[in-house]
């Protein structure tokens, strides 16, 4: 079977690292060689991302894989969805993307739907409401910036964005375009009339490609430059779909959980479900490798508690397993958050949020970190039983098993409350989902892979996947009630 060595870059809100695959036997290893922090930048009131500083840490790295003759095959780019940029005739960046957090995409979404159905969007589309998804960010751009808007000629999503300055290739692929609001599920091509209805050219709609496309090799400038000549594979290049592609699912009856930042929960079928019931569930309907259908919702994941360790940071430096050990060592059921109000969206201070909440709610304020940690932990396991109970009326499918991958699987806390929550067995792992999707789908277009089906075996052998079930069933169903008549979700 040969040894085989790709590289990934695996591009996240908080940060970005660069993942060393080595395939070998049917087993994968990964070594992280570099990780740094991601950032935005506040400029004129509008929140961007430095995508000239993620590409100079990328190309860090390369200079240094040359520098030490690590040999690669090829490497693989993958990023959150939604955001974009916007290239002039000459393929030059006309601004920073926007960041999804930028504070006017809510109220573009909103007039978006004054003048344009909410209903036949989503029978075209299939994507749930979220104000940041890209076609709400070009409505936004007609608004704070039409000279932009006038002068594009393409629009790149943040891993094509990436792709093309390593490449100067112009081209996207189907996942990520799947996350812009503006690509049938049906034929996973764009759909021109989305764009004309606002007055732009759909002309700005890039090549779509399946994910395993190799796009070509590095310019030749970077390779006099100092990186190696290597070539560029379209992965399953949003970060959820590697994650998906890498999760060791067995079988018909199991779901998944993607834990970051966000929380994708959902499962994976052959075709789109786009319904009346799934549209009133604000359910998303996004492409996968193989050409499935991930069909999820996307909600809030560990995104507070990230915000409320930078609060607390400011007085106390707390990592995450120490945080955890507060929070299980908290009484349980003191607070009940919804972890996708409009209050956690984008707060200053979001121990300031929460308690605010607290009160708006009539319960009350937690006293202490531990009782804070366990609160948004509880909250967050809960939320996920919400959205399982849906998936199976819409679906129709029983689930017997969570796939719990990505960041969030480490936190065994939070884990144990899923299996909890959802009275399911919950199996936690790979951590490094992402990056295992991403250097997997590399080899699968060098062909040392065959399948997606063995794509997931090879995880299977290659990481640890802890297993946790449900011990209190009984004691979390009841607070489930209590939950939803708190936060209003019943």
């Amino acid at each position: 079977m040969g040894t085989h060595n790709f590289l990934a870059f695996d591009l996240g809100a908080e940060s970005g690292r660069a993942m060393l695959g080595r395939l070998q036997a049917g087993r994968l290893e990964l070594k992280e060689i570099h990780r740094f922090p991601n950032k935005t930048i506040l400029l004129e009131n509008r929140l961007h991302w430095n995508i000239y500083y993620l590409f100079e840490e990328i190309r860090k790295v390369l200079r240094d894989c040359r520098r030490d003759g690590l040999e690669v095959s090829s490497l693989g780019v993958d990023t959150w969805g939604v955001d974009f940029g916007l290239l002039d005739e000459r393929g030059n960046l006309l601004s920073l993307p926007y960041c999804y957090r930028h504070r006017s995409f809510p109220q573009a979404m909103e007039k978006y739907f004054k003048n344009f159905p909410g209903e036949e969007l989503y029978r075209l589309t299939g994507i749930q409401f979220l104000p940041f998804n890209s076609l709400f960010q070009l409505y936004c751009y007609l608004e704070e910036n039409p000279g932009i808007i006038r002068a594009a000629r393409r629009l790149l999503f943040t891993p094509d964005l990436i792709n093309y300055l390593l490449t100067g290739k112009q081209a996207t692929e189907l996942t990520i375009a799947s996350t812009s609001q503006m690509l049938s599920p049906f034929t996973r091509s764009w759909i021109p009339e989305l764009l004309e209805r606002m007055g732009i050219s759909p002309g700005i709609l890039p090549e779509i490609n399946q994910p395993g496309t190799r796009l070509g090799k590095i310019s030749s400038w970077l390779v006099e430059d100092g990186a190696p000549d290597i070539e560029v594979v379209q992965v399953a290049s949003h970060d959820t779909a590697s994650a998906v592609a890498a999760a060791p699912g067995r079988g018909e009856d199991w779901l998944y959980i993607s834990s970051g930042t966000w929380s994708l929960v959902g499962v994976e079928l052959p075709e789109p479900v786009v319904s009346p019931q799934s549209f009133a569930s604000n359910f998303t309907n996004e492409s996968g490798l193989g050409r499935t259908i991930r069909f999820l919702k996307n909600v809030t994941g560990l995104w507070p508690l990230q915000q409320c360790r930078k609060v607390w940071a400011r007085n106390r430096d707390l990592n995450y397993e120490q945080l955890v050990e507060m929070a299980r060592a908290a009484r349980p059921f003191q607070l009940y958050l919804d972890p996708d109000a409009p209050d956690f969206l984008h707060p200053d201070n979001m121990v300031e949020a929460i308690n605010a909440y607290a009160r708006k709610t009539r319960q009350k304020e937690p006293g202490d970190i531990g009782t804070m940690v366990r609160t948004i932990l509880e909250s967050l396991a809960f939320k996920s039983r919400l959205v399982v109970e849906e998936l199976g009326r819409l679906t129709g499918k029983k689930f017997s098993t969570i796939h719990l991958v990505g960041g969030g699987s480490r936190n065994q806390l939070l884990n144990q409350f899923t299996a909890e929550a959802t009275g399911l067995r919950v199996l936690a792992g790979p951590d490094e989902a992402t990056s295992a999707g991403n250097i997997l789908v590399q080899a699968l277009a060098a062909g040392a892979v065959s399948s997606r089906q063995e794509i997931r075996e090879v995880v299977w052998r290659s990481f640890e996947i802890k297993e946790f079930n449900p011990q209190q069933q009984e004691l979390w169903s009841d607070r489930y009630q209590d939950f939803l008549r708190v936060t209003g979700l019943k």
